[in-house]
């Protein structure tokens, strides 16, 4: 990817005169199935376009799941910026909702004056905050036949679907075809340094180059990024099934430890993160992954090296590990083992306090 980047051909992408970038929209839009792409540098930035360019009125409301990254990870931009309204429905375990609550949402009566007007449906695929839980394509499906009924656009934030398309055996565009526009990003499982794909409509994807200029996202000489991206596109998906393969083992690790201290329910294991509880009370998820990030000489000296594995506290006071390309078979089973170590290691604290 750096030496793509440094070989890059580039023009002022502002203009539109960037060849690598114009390439890259070029594969993405085809790979998405979709009529155009545009590039833009993060992820929160393409979701807040496309509520931008499907809500045009301030006062809009778009319906997002209450556990979306949308709704609780991107500080409230769409009304703080974009003035759009946002109502909930419940996120399901499995990262969908209740269709029949969906449509109870719905306003209707429009241009009644005590009322924001319903324009758009949000949707996150895979799922963050439920584990990287796949959205089963007879969702979808159902959810833009009331879309379509209601005249309601449907946005995916698609940050991980390639990783949904992986576990699937489906081609990307099998799932957003059930989208009228989709923000996925080059980062993450697929490596590339930044950069997130927004894809829709010609009409959207021109509305989205404005919207872009507005927040400040227009950048001039972009092929040396975009360069990275479009080896992220063409080269790595294939690889994100060794960190679904990866996960899986780690979190049937976690269930072999012993003395028992993780709870995990393998079964929502469907991508590239697993979600875990302590049993113990007494271990604070924060506490935990402090443990797993540190070394002392009591683990050097019982694994005979000091292993440091980067997690995360989560949402509902779980843990959340995610893997990546940087992260191999061996970096995995050496992740089970400190935390195998880390178990033991609180059950003879544990004892000696009591």
């Amino acid at each position: 990817m750096r030496r793509a980047m440094a070989e890059a051909d580039v023009g002022d992408d502002v203009f539109g005169e960037d060849p690598t970038v114009n390439e890259l929209q070029k594969f993405a839009a085809d790979m998405f199935g979709m009529e155009a792409a545009l590039y833009v540098s993060t992820g929160t930035m393409s979701n807040l376009i496309a509520v931008m360019v499907h809500c045009r009125e301030r006062g809009d409301e778009m319906i997002v799941g209450d556990l979306s990254h949308i709704h609780i990870y991107e500080q409230g931009g769409s009304a703080q910026l974009a003035g759009v309204h946002s109502v909930t429905v419940t996120t399901l375990g499995d990262g969908t909702f209740d269709l029949d609550q969906l449509i109870s949402k719905i306003r209707h009566g429009y241009p009644n004056s005590h009322y924001p007007r319903s324009r758009l449906i949000c949707v996150e695929n895979t799922h963050n905050v439920q584990g990287g839980r796949v959205l089963p394509l007879s969702f979808l499906q159902e959810l833009r036949s009331v879309a379509d009924k209601f005249g309601l656009a449907v946005h995916m934030d698609g940050a991980r679907v390639m990783n949904a398309a992986v576990a699937l055996g489906v081609q990307p565009s099998v799932i957003l075809q059930h989208c009228h526009s989709v923000s996925v990003c080059l980062s993450k499982g697929l490596g590339a340094p930044v950069g997130t794909m927004l894809g829709g409509s010609k009409d959207f994807i021109q509305r989205a180059v404005r919207a872009r200029k507005a927040l400040g996202g227009g950048m001039r000489q972009l092929g040396v990024l975009a360069a990275a991206g479009k080896i992220a596109l063409s080269d790595m998906i294939g690889r994100l099934e060794e960190d679904h393969r990866n996960t899986r083992s780690f979190a049937q690790g976690l269930l072999q430890c012993d003395p028992p201290l993780y709870q995990v329910d393998q079964t929502t294991v469907e991508t590239n993160i697993v979600r875990f509880r302590l049993r113990d009370s007494q271990m604070s998820p924060a506490e935990f992954c402090e443990r797993m990030a540190g070394v002392d000489e009591e683990e050097v000296k019982a694994l005979g090296q000091g292993v440091q594995v980067l997690m995360f506290p989560h949402f509902g006071g779980s843990v959340r590990a995610v893997w990546h390309l940087d992260i191999s078979e061996e970096d995995t089973q050496l992740a089970i083992l400190k935390a195998q170590f880390v178990a033991q290691q609180h059950k003879r604290n544990s004892m000696r306090t009591a």
